[in-house]
């Protein structure tokens, strides 16, 4: 651990959470130098769907690697790109009457969200963004604009402009439609908000606490924006892919975006990869108006058309997620229940989900003594207050149940105020339940 120590900046994050130096990975499993198997709950902060190193994806990816197949290449068409393409049209858009035309960003999300302002400003002719409470949209300074943490806002430095805030869905009570009073600062020329170009919402915002905006909720965002012309934009950077049990977390919904986000788990296999969807009508770029130099990620074009294929031809993979997400709904149902006393609450929707406790001082104490079980599980929140479950979609039903029973554990014992973690429980019953 000593280079760490005295190369590597004191910026590291989740290092501090879990330090051990890992150097192998398969599945739902990270292992360290000395062989030890951690149940991973955090796959990447959402970036592994498809688990490590899945053999579907690693496959095609040493064959075009072992061929020669071109890496990097800036915009320039490639047969690896073509093909990404094509499968993303016929297999994604298309069964889901989907018409985007695609932009390929910088590799990260951040990328992809400043594209998306950028061009929505360029739209419209407007400046102002309007985001939500609680959003989360990058670290770069337009996407920060937009981000709502006071932590990563205050790292920047200057006066972050061009973005305002507004209720989201709950934030207000859930008796409150905090729509209701988008419409109304929108309609008054005195409200002191300018019209903006665009609005940015994550349907369950994840670093924010996993709140996840009601349906209904967002079919009102939708048609307020339509009213008002201003354009509608999904960050779907974090719950998209599939988390939610559909592979846009808004297709559930019936809205149709005029742009969306995506990154994290979009190459399948890790690498990094963002894109912007948008209207064929609002393709409005010059040519290298918005660029970057790794803006073609041939490697990931390859993976990620292997995803595509492997998972969502059809609605196996799609239902399968959401048989999980019932389980993982029922509990932490069941856990909220038992321990809760009244302060515990559960959040978000199909395997995006979490456990809303009392403090983030006591949610730190239960994933601490989960990484001591060996599950590597995080927080997130305004205060770091919820317990985040972020496993691989692909994740076994045993390993589902047992990294749960561990979570359950902890909070047991973290209630009971005890150091110690007992002996697990036999966890075979959870296994039928989800069998």
């Amino acid at each position: 651990m000593k280079i760490f120590d005295e190369i590597e900046s004191e910026v590291q994050s989740y290092a501090r959470s879990f330090p051990r130096v890992f150097n192998r990975a398969k599945g739902e499993f990270l292992y360290d130098e000395d062989g030890t198997e951690y149940l991973d709950f955090l796959a990447g902060a959402g970036t592994l769907n498809y688990g490590h190193n899945n053999d579907r994806l690693k496959k095609p990816l040493l064959e075009y690697i072992a061929n020669d197949g071109i890496s990097h290449g800036l915009d320039l068409h490639t047969k690896a790109k073509g093909e990404f393409l094509e499968a993303f049209d016929e297999k994604i858009l298309r069964p889901r009457g989907l018409e985007y035309v695609m932009q390929f960003t910088g590799p990260t999300g951040t990328n992809s969200v400043e594209a998306a302002m950028k061009l929505a400003r360029n739209i419209t002719g407007r400046e102002n963004i309007i985001s939500f409470t609680n959003g989360f949209h990058g670290v770069s300074l337009g996407s920060l604009a937009a981000t709502g943490n006071s932590h990563h806002r205050g790292a920047a430095g200057v006066s972050l402009n061009g973005s305002s805030r507004m209720p989201f869905d709950g934030y207000l009570g859930t008796e409150i439609d905090t729509t209701e009073y988008l419409d109304k600062v929108l309609s008054d020329s005195s409200s002191g908000i300018d019209t903006p170009a665009a609005v940015i919402v994550e349907t369950v915002q994840g670093e924010g606490g996993i709140n996840a905006a009601s349906f209904d909720w967002l079919r009102n965002l939708d048609v307020i924006c339509k009213k008002h012309g201003v354009l509608l934009i999904v960050d779907d950077i974090q719950a998209g892919c599939g988390r939610t049990g559909a592979f846009f977390s808004f297709e559930e919904v019936g809205i149709y975006p005029d742009i969306v986000t995506l990154s994290k788990s979009l190459s399948g296999y890790g690498l990094p990869f963002a894109v912007v969807l948008f209207k064929p009508e609002h393709d409005l770029w010059r040519p290298g108006e918005h660029n970057g130099t790794f803006r073609g990620n041939n490697l990931a074009f390859v993976t990620a058309k292997a995803t595509i294929d492997e998972y969502w031809s059809d609605d196996k993979f799609a239902e399968s997620v959401k048989e999980k997400g019932r389980y993982i709904s029922q509990r932490l149902e069941s856990i909220v229940s038992e321990y809760g006393e009244g302060n515990f609450t559960t959040r978000g929707r199909g395997m995006f989900q979490g456990i809303n406790c009392i403090s983030g001082e006591f949610a730190e104490k239960v994933t601490k003594k989960c990484f001591q079980q060996n599950l590597i599980i995080e927080t997130s929140g305004c205060d770091d207050q919820v317990i985040k479950f972020l496993c691989p979609l692909t994740i076994s039903n045993a390993s589902l149940a047992k990294g749960l029973d561990i979570v359950e554990k902890a909070i047991k014992e973290v209630c009971q105020g005890e150091d110690e973690m007992p002996e697990e429980n036999d966890y075979f019953e959870d296994l039928r339940l989800i069998s």
